[in-house]
């Protein structure tokens, strides 16, 4: 996991070690612990950095009249497929900031689909951050465009704790992926304004319920928005292309 978030902050990080006899250990933890006072204040410090220059992107997308959706889940949900099928269906030109690991791969099939794309490869970074998407938007023009997708590392905890600067979270998940992923991870469907599942054409193969799924988003997060889509649907495409232009920021 990313060296500057929570996720790999361990009791060594902070100072703490525990005794057994004679013996000390630190303890490694991949989560924090949250009555830990000093590693409170250490990711406290690196959000508060994060939200001023998430505000700031804010400000730019504005001040070029776009608007900026940052798509969240799982690796192999199908955000990238999702997006090199949009443009048959969005009558506002878009942008794509692609959050990967490694490689620049999605970004070349977005490029190859006449998609304006930039790659940022995090390294061991297992979310975007704002300052990431900051400096990626000095490589995209945005005059021509009306929407910029922040296309984050696939991964459904890191990523719902940052906020990049965008005006709405889309979180996508897959049939394949079941429908118990809503309740197993609940920060990253709470952040959600709109929650699409995808790969619908794959509903009589496996075991998912979508009316699971909507009871589990109306525990969770009862104003998000839920729409069902396969890219092989145009009417389910359409259903999605629409809320996207309906919450364009004017």
């Amino acid at each position: 996991m990313c060296k500057d978030c929570g996720c790999s902050i361990t009791h060594d990080d902070v100072g703490h070690q525990h005794t057994h006899g004679d013996h000390h250990h630190g303890q490694l933890h991949s989560n924090p612990q949250l009555n830990d006072k000093k590693t409170l204040a250490v990711i406290h410090k690196i959000l508060d950095k994060n939200d001023i220059e998430a505000q700031h992107n804010r400000d730019h997308f504005a001040a070029q009249h776009v608007t900026a959706y940052n798509l969240m889940s799982s690796p192999g949900s199908g955000k990238t497929t999702l997006l090199e099928c949009l443009p048959e269906y969005l009558n506002h030109k878009f942008a794509v900031i692609e959050g990967d690991l490694e490689t620049s791969r999605d970004a070349d099939r977005l490029i190859a689909k006449g998609i304006n794309a930039y790659q940022i490869q995090t390294g061991s970074a297992c979310h975007l951050d704002a300052f990431m998407v900051h400096g990626a938007l000095h490589h995209i023009d945005l005059n021509p465009i009306d929407i910029c997708f922040v296309e984050n590392v696939g991964n459904l905890v890191c990523p719902a704790s940052y906020d990049v600067g965008t005006h709405k979270n889309i979180v996508l998940l897959s049939v394949p992926e079941g429908d118990d992923k809503i309740e197993k991870y609940p920060v990253m469907f709470r952040r959600a304004d709109v929650v699409v599942i995808t790969k619908s054409d794959l509903l009589p193969y496996f075991d998912f319920s979508i009316e699971e799924a909507k009871a589990q988003l109306q525990k969770l997060n009862p104003n998000v928005e839920l729409f069902v889509v396969s890219v092989k649907n145009s009417d389910s495409m359409n259903a999605f292309a629409h809320w996207i232009t309906k919450n364009l920021e004017r």
